[in-house]
């Protein structure tokens, strides 16, 4: 079982700044193979993929609304993946997700492609 908790959600201005934290554990088998993703949900809308960092973080995607804006990263002896949010725009609160998965050369975006998720993090842009 694998087990993912997201942090770092909050109130920020428009054109802030915030860094959304990850962490996952898992018993009785390793991490260093699985992926780890970035998705966000306004209400009323669907599931989209942010971001996301391969095993050895040495692949990265972002979707084309972050992209110069959001860097991903990942701490692989803390199990962590960060996601550092800069010039943030005034939209709908979304709910930011944190997602893992087995998957040793790819960076998935999709949701289907994620096994375990973590419970969400709120994210409010003020104007």
């Amino acid at each position: 079982q694998v087990q993912v908790v997201e942090s770092g959600g909050g109130l920020v201005q428009s054109g802030g700044s915030l860094r959304l934290s990850c962490v996952a554990s898992a018993s009785g088998f390793s991490l260093d193979s699985f992926v780890m993703g970035w998705f966000r949900q306004a209400p009323g809308k669907e599931r989209e993929g942010v971001s996301c960092i391969s095993s050895r973080g040495r692949t990265t995607y972002y979707a084309d609304a972050v992209k110069g804006r959001f860097t991903i990263t990942r701490d692989k002896a803390k199990n962590m993946v960060y996601l550092q949010m800069k010039s943030l725009t005034p939209e709908a609160p979304a709910i930011y997700y944190c997602a893992t998965t087995n998957s040793p050369t790819m960076c998935p975006i999709t949701r289907d492609d994620y096994n375990y998720w973590g419970q969400g993090t709120q994210v409010t842009v003020s104007s």
